[in-house]
């Protein structure tokens, strides 16, 4: 199986409009030209029926680039944090191939109906589960409806064939989780590093950049620990950064940059409890590379990151 990359995110927020506010005025992205499913009129009409971002049921849709969204947050009174994961499939043939696969491993994977591809802006769709009962969707053919502009002074995101950036995720049982995301998935290991006896950051890619996952061992402890979105340039970070503190964020860790992937970033504090990563200037790599195991985590900076993390996993713990 090939998956392309890590296409949208669904997140819970009790009350979701407060990611819209976050993910426009500090992150930068804009509302959703139109909710999936919506229709959009006769071609080259131009018609979109809402350019709030928000659906009926309140859930909110945001956009970062070409395609019609990337981060949908849903009303959720008693969870929050990771909701579904959309994996990017190459097409028809690719997903049908995908089914089949997962379908001969004994996996359990439904193919899902035209209307609930249509509830994602995509061509066809497939749902299964990971090891820690995460919500993965298989899927190909996003709607692009273009026309992206960012309400921050023409900020620009890396995504594209790239994806939404990457995420960290706690994982209880680190190799059964490694071996789905690498042996069944596909995606392939970048680096790692323990982290002790019995835990280990293990860094997964489907594509040329360094990592679009993460997964980090912790006892007992399951769920999203942070969400990162790439930018343009160092100055599109720092922006996002001044916007942070002008809105009274929490910002988790500093300015820094990491040692494995070169990102210059900070952390933020987001409305769903996970933290938001913020940088630019990730490594990108080929199937030339070696694997390694690296002993350090940044070349300077991210004070508090590690407090950051430990806090998470603590607050993850006792849910």
């Amino acid at each position: 199986m090939k998956i392309k990359s890590v296409g949208y995110i669904g997140i819970a927020a009790v009350e979701p409009k407060s990611w819209l506010r976050y993910g426009v005025d500090v992150v930068g992205m804009m509302p959703s030209r139109a909710i999936p499913g919506e229709g959009w009129g006769e071609p080259q009409s131009n018609h979109i029926d809402n350019r709030s971002g928000i659906a009926p049921d309140g859930s909110v849709f945001l956009k970062m680039d070409d395609w019609q969204w990337r981060v949908a947050v849903h009303p959720a009174d008693d969870k929050r944090g990771l909701l579904y994961l959309g994996l990017e499939l190459e097409d028809k043939l690719a997903l049908e191939g995908a089914v089949a696969e997962l379908d001969a491993q004994g996996i359990n994977v439904r193919r899902g109906s035209d209307e609930e591809a249509r509830s994602r802006a995509v061509s066809a769709i497939a749902y299964l589960q990971d090891p820690a009962g995460n919500s993965l969707e298989l899927f190909y053919g996003p709607t692009k409806d273009y026309n992206f502009t960012s309400p921050c002074h023409g900020q620009q995101f890396v995504a594209g064939h790239l994806g939404i950036g990457h995420l960290n995720l706690f994982v209880d049982d680190l190799e059964s989780n490694f071996d789905f995301y690498t042996r069944v998935l596909g995606f392939k290991l970048s680096d790692y590093i323990r982290m002790g006896p019995e835990s280990a950051l293990k860094f997964l890619r489907c594509n040329e950049r360094h990592h679009s996952l993460a997964l980090i061992g912790m006892k007992n402890v399951s769920g999203l620990q942070h969400l990162m979105f790439e930018m343009r340039d160092i100055d599109d970070v720092g922006k996002a950064l001044d916007r942070a503190m002008q809105q009274e964020v929490k910002v988790s860790s500093s300015l820094g940059r990491h040692r494995n992937d070169g990102m210059l970033s900070f952390y933020m504090n987001s409305p769903s409890g996970f933290d938001v990563e913020i940088g630019c200037g990730c490594l990108l790599i080929d199937d030339s590379w070696t694997v390694n195991e690296f002993c350090e985590g940044d070349v300077w900076g991210h004070h508090g990151l590690v407090e950051a993390v430990m806090a998470s996993s603590d607050s993850l713990r006792n849910e």
